[in-house]
Formats: C-alpha cells, structure tokens, sequence
C-alpha cells in the first residue's frame, strides 16, 4: 500500500515539529523519525487503529501516537493510505470533509 501525506497532515505537522523544535531540537527530530516509522507500519496492518471518534466511516482511522492523534483513511481499490490530519488529542479539530 502506498502512503499519500495530505497537505492538511503535512502543515500540522511541520507546526507542530517547530513547536517542538522551540524548546528542544533534538526532541522534534526524535518524535519526527518515530512518528514517520510508525505512520509506515501502517500498511502491515491497517485496521489495526480505531474507527474514527471523528467520523462515521470504518475506513477512516484514528492513530495515537504520544499525545497526538493521527487521522489516515484506509482505501483499498486504491491501495493507499491518506494521512489526513495530526492534531493534539485534548484539542478540538476544526470539521474535515472527506
């Protein structure tokens, strides 16, 4: 399966990598290369993460990973995954049309 980053993903997460960046360099880098082998496991088991809290489709997924929530879309006549959305799992998200 291939992975596909949403531009969504990809500025939520460059934010929150110079968020972290702020205080400590080395600890962004170091959540930065986690978080990337985490997201590329996925496509071993890709439904191995909840159904969304956030949405009403079984093929939508909510990743924890620390304190973050990652939500990926699972389309298989595709063969991808989407990583839509990171965000603070205490913080609201602003509503995501699929």
């Amino acid at each position: 399966m291939d992975i596909v980053y949403n531009p969504v993903f990809e500025n939520q997460f460059i934010s929150i990598i110079d968020t972290i960046a702020f205080d400590k360099p080395s600890a962004s880098m170091k959540f930065a290369l986690k978080l990337e082998k985490a997201i590329l496991d996925i496509p071993n088991h890709p439904f191995k993460y909840r159904a969304s809290f956030y949405f009403n489709n079984k093929n939508i997924r909510d990743m924890i990973y620390k304190k973050y929530t990652i939500i990926y879309e699972v389309n298989l006549d595709k063969n991808r995954i989407e990583i839509l959305k990171i965000f603070n799992k205490n913080k609201p998200i602003v509503s995501y049309s699929t």
